[in-house]
């Protein structure tokens, strides 16, 4: 879906267009769906200035077009952005949980948030909205229980990462931005993500059941954030969305899927103290404990979903 097109929607009272050409401020635009909705920004029209470590990495990896900055420092307060979309932070199962890598987690979130909204204070005109990342995360371990945006969560680190990740994102309402901060899924895409980690697995006929297989996968279609971002700038709606699809499935649906969508047969298990062993805290919490988390606010606000099933998702990638 385009940041211009209307969705269907039973909530048109409440929405507004956007114009054709937005100045949009962004953070984590190198990352897995940044560089994909910098893609689709950038073909709708839209002036990009994106925040970025590695200049020369980054310059290859989105192009000529966007304007990118080391350091918000080189905004000038004159500045006008109509939009802020971010989604910087380092990736949170890309290896075990050592104290100083959950130093990485929190820094790369709520460091560069912090100093997001205080760049926003200096400039002499605020943007209309931010955008800002969350995660189901938020939830924690939340066994069998339907989890929606007002639901308890469960006292862990997931929960304290996106809990204050979030905390930093709207202190921007003093402002007067409008905040919306999305708690994602787990991200499916078929060029990065856990796909891609997990398809070599699954054509090797390696693919499985993780512990007792009971635990829930709440998920979400890279298209589906990808319209769920421009839904989200074009609504005046603030607050917090969970941002994944409707039918959340237990990991051992997960794996039967994935091995019906390879044609492979699923036969293998990762009992729960292997995968304890070699993740320690991070595969625990990630791999043997989930959240049944539904997008409750989006779909009573009207937003569809394209792909609101597992299997229509993977049927998408055509792998």
């Amino acid at each position: 879906m385009t940041i211009d097109e209307q969705p269907v929607s039973g909530a048109e009272a409440t929405r507004r267009v956007a114009p054709e050409s937005l100045q949009i401020l962004m953070t984590g635009g190198t990352g897995f769906i940044g560089q994909r909705l910098v893609e689709q920004l950038l073909s709708e029209g839209h002036t990009l200035t994106i925040l970025v470590r590695d200049y020369a990495r980054a310059r290859l990896q989105l192009g000529v077009e966007p304007r990118l900055i080391r350091a918000f420092d080189e905004l000038a307060v004159d500045s006008q952005f109509d939009y802020v979309i971010n989604l910087a932070g380092a990736g949170i199962a890309d290896r075990r949980w050592s104290r100083a890598r959950k130093k990485v987690l929190l820094e790369s979130r709520i460091r560069t948030t912090r100093h997001l909204v205080r760049t926003l204070r200096r400039l002499h005109t605020p943007p209309a909205a931010m955008l800002s990342a969350s995660a189901v995360g938020f939830y924690g371990d939340g066994g069998d229980r339907i989890l929606t945006e007002n639901s308890p969560a469960h006292d862990e680190f997931s929960n304290m990462l996106c809990r204050r990740w979030e905390e930093e994102a709207f202190k921007a309402e003093s402002l007067g931005v409008r905040v919306c901060a999305f708690r994602m899924g787990v991200v499916l895409g078929a060029l990065g993500g856990m796909l891609k980690k997990l398809l070599p697995l699954y054509r090797l006929g390696l693919g499985g059941v993780t512990g007792s297989g009971r635990q829930y996968f709440s998920w979400v279609h890279l298209d589906d954030v990808l319209g769920g971002v421009g839904w989200l700038m074009q609504s005046d709606e603030r607050g917090v969305f969970n941002l994944c699809a409707p039918q959340p499935v237990q990991q051992r649906e997960l794996a039967a899927e994935l091995g019906r969508a390879v044609r492979r047969p699923v036969l293998m298990r990762q009992p729960a103290f292997l995968i304890q062993a070699v993740l320690g805290e991070m595969g625990d919490r990630l791999l043997l404990h989930g959240q049944r988390a539904v997008p409750e606010r989006l779909q009573a606000l009207g937003f569809r979903f394209r792909y609101p099933t597992l299997e229509q998702a993977l049927a998408s990638f055509a792998l």
